[in-house]
């Protein structure tokens, strides 16, 4: 699939906003892939006899109160802030795709159970559909990123659906049923491509919310394993210090901001492109 040339366009011509971040989100990719590569010290060692100090020339954001590199911790938390949202958005992308296509596509009765579900998916509190489910089941940071999948489905679907009902009206869709291009075919080859950047655009979207999500997760004990290097789970364990050493709580709440204000910037850009 080749880029249209006025989305190459719209990047080339970005703003220093998105520019700037384009470098946030690079910066944090960097931190995930190179852990304690990228700072000095180890984000598990505990200096019980030190507890939580503010900053200084050994420590740049300091330590919490078991003693561990609060900025070591911050680089380390880069990878879970990445690698769950970006198992959401993948999951929630490939169900909802093909999940949109059929329904699209066949309408009748595919496009009535499908866009039912759908429906009833969107009625349920998702937040709150969340919490319980991850809380019964006894938490989990996999159980959070399985749970968040399922509720992401459901506005994808509709995304790719709409998509989808305006390219199956287009000529060229006419032309290959009356050449008797298999429906498979005509689906993944003619449509599919065609709908591919909104999708992808949506995509990026989700998972700057699933970041957040799972980061409030984290934040309430149902995500990551206690002790994890996670931005939530910081500022949950960090929240008794913030006048010890507020960059311990500081820290990782601008990371999420910053990271997730970066993402959706990217994505908007994408959208607004691929409507031109």
């Amino acid at each position: 699939m080749t880029v249209k040339p006025h989305v190459a366009r719209a990047f080339a011509a970005m703003s220093p906003a998105l520019w700037v971040a384009a470098l946030c989100v690079l910066v944090v990719l960097v931190c995930a892939i190179g852990g304690d590569a990228v700072v000095p010290g180890s984000a598990e060692i505990q200096r019980l006899l030190v507890g939580d100090t503010a900053p200084s020339a050994e420590f740049w954001a300091g330590t919490d109160n078991l003693g561990r590199d609060v900025l070591a911790r911050t680089v380390e938390g880069a990878r879970t802030a990445l690698i769950g949202p970006t198992v959401v958005a993948a999951g929630a992308f490939a169900i909802a795709t093909i999940l949109g296509l059929l329904a699209g596509y066949f309408g009748g009765w595919v496009d009535s159970v499908i866009m039912r579900g759908v429906d009833i998916i969107l009625a349920l509190p998702g937040p709150l559909i969340a919490i319980v489910v991850v809380g019964v089941t006894g938490g989990g940071y996999w159980t959070a990123v399985g749970v968040l999948v399922v509720l992401f489905v459901a506005p994808d679907t509709r995304i790719v659906r709409s998509a989808v009902l305006v390219q199956r009206s287009q000529p060229y869709i006419e032309a290959a049923r009356i050449q008797n291009i298999p429906r498979w075919r005509i689906l993944f080859v003619h449509i599919l491509p065609n709908v591919m950047p909104i999708i992808l655009s949506y995509a990026v979207l989700d998972f700057a919310f699933a970041l957040v999500n799972l980061a409030g997760l984290s934040f309430l004990g149902l995500g990551v394993e206690p002790g994890t290097a996670d931005w939530g789970r910081m500022i949950f364990e960090n929240r008794n210090i913030l006048f010890t050493n507020p960059t311990a709580l500081l820290l990782p709440a601008a990371m999420i901001m910053v990271t997730a204000g970066s993402i959706n910037m990217l994505g908007d850009r994408i959208r607004e492109a691929v409507a031109k």
